[in-house]
């Protein structure tokens, strides 16, 4: 059987059994690029780990946007498979996983023609120029398999389907971790090697989802194959309402993060290589957070197709029990064992002593992005796209500005850069509480009705 009622039983075991896969999914996503920093790290050194971290800044850029519509189409897969509109649940799957294949062509063309424009906007520093300059184009090529695999693990998701994404992921980290090996520790490819490793992963998840989704089809009510893609109007639209915003918000955040990491390389080697091996540890860490925003982003988008709206409000009250706890724990490995944590990745003392310092800033984070990943739960789940870009535009606005006011006011010098990291969220996070308060996402309508 493929997918999962989550509009009965127990809400704990639900969540908790849906979100299970779905952190260990992105845990392991999150694992792609971090062998490679580990394995570039340790026997490239800080330059091929900063051109590993700077030339995949492009890809950090199409993720979320390919995640976005993927958003987009499982909330509105999930409130149709809780109304039980099944027809229209296989338009919206067409649809998506065509719109994804569409956007993946021009994601591809971008590195290969513009690198060296987003390098010098980068400041990637003159030694890691050649090394960031190899990654990126070579990545470039994994874009539509990222596009695909994403479009196929929502429409899993959406009808409440996580443990096989878990199982297509697995299967590509073990492609991913020996041919790193292989290719950067073995033949001694350096930061070629490590790209190579990458897209050869993101290909094998693609193929694993792909032949499931084909040996299904009857199940899933959808086969994928050429002759089957279109493109449904309605569908279209709400996928569009609400994915344009989570884009939108998507670039602002990365826009942001991109002005930060141009500041701190402009820092030089040490706070360019403790940024760069710091943001690895900090989302490896935080994948506990987003599994469970994820999960409850599906959870609720369910319980509000079925209109069971006192359950929906018991459904974030446990996500945010759990989020919370997951950004405590988060915290005291931050704060109990930093130089462990970056000695994962690198064994330069000074940058090992400096990433000390950057992860008491992020155990603050890690608790601020608990509450604020909780609260944006309910705004995803109900398809609230207007919001959904006011909080994405907050993140990014309160970055800059926590980042500025730090550095040019205050004179916390790079340390400014990993405050802004952390607070970022916190203004985002109050605005979604004020949403949940308000009490306006219990009449709003589902997605099909707009």
């Amino acid at each position: 059987m493929v997918g999962t009622n989550l509009t009965e039983g127990s809400i704990l075991k639900k969540l908790l059994i849906f979100a299970a896969p779905i952190v260990l999914t992105n845990l392991i996503q999150q694992m792609y690029s971090t062998v490679d920093l580990m394995v570039v790290g340790k026997f490239v050194g800080g330059v091929g780990t900063v051109g590993v971290s700077t030339g995949g800044e492009l890809s950090d850029i199409t993720t979320p946007i390919a995640n976005a519509f993927a958003t987009a189409g499982q909330i509105y897969i999930a409130q149709l498979t809780g109304a039980k509109e099944t027809e229209k649940r296989r338009d919206a799957m067409i649809t998506l996983i065509t719109i994804m294949l569409c956007f993946s062509v021009a994601f591809t063309a971008l590195p290969l023609f513009f690198h060296s424009v987003l390098l010098r906007l980068l400041n990637c520093p003159r030694e890691a120029l050649s090394e960031a300059t190899v990654y990126m184009v070579t990545t470039a090529i994994g874009m539509p398999f990222i596009f695909g695999y994403s479009g196929v693990c929502a429409v899993l998701r959406g009808m409440g389907e996580s443990k096989r994404p878990l199982l297509f992921v697995s299967i590509s980290a073990s492609v991913n971790v020996i041919m790193d090996l292989a290719l950067v520790a073995v033949f001694h490819m350096g930061v070629f090697g490590a790209a190579i490793a990458t897209v050869i992963t993101q290909v094998s998840a693609f193929l694993a989802a792909y032949v499931f989704l084909n040996r299904h089809k009857e199940q899933m009510g959808v086969a994928l194959r050429l002759s089957t893609l279109h493109i449904d109007l309605h569908a279209l639209r709400v996928i569009f309402r609400l994915g344009i915003p989570q884009i939108i918000r998507s670039i602002s955040v990365h826009f942001a993060m991109l002005w930060v990491k141009a500041n701190v390389n402009s820092y030089g080697m040490l706070v360019s290589t403790t940024y760069s091996v710091g943001n690895k540890v900090e989302k490896l860490m935080n994948v506990f957070v987003q599994g469970v925003d994820s999960a409850a982003g599906a959870m609720i988008g369910q319980n509000l197709g079925a209109r069971q709206i006192n359950r929906v409000k018991r459904v974030y009250l446990t996500t945010l029990c759990c989020t919370m706890v997951c950004g405590t724990l988060v915290a005291i490995l931050f704060l109990g064992i930093p130089k462990t944590l970056f000695r994962l990745f690198t064994e330069e003392p000074d940058v090992v002593e400096y990433g000390v310092v950057f992860l008491r800033i992020m155990a603050v984070g890690s608790i601020v992005g608990a509450f604020s990943g909780a609260f944006r739960s309910i705004a995803t789940g109900a398809g609230e796209e207007k919001l959904c870009l006011i909080i994405g535009l907050g993140d990014a606005t309160c970055r800059i500005a926590i980042c500025m006011i730090f550095d040019d006011i205050l004179k916390w010098g790079s340390t400014s850069y990993f405050w802004g990291a952390a607070l970022c969220q916190l203004i985002p996070g109050l605005i979604a509480l004020s949403y949940f308060i308000s009490g306006k996402w219990k009449t709003k309508k589902l997605m099909a009705e707009r």
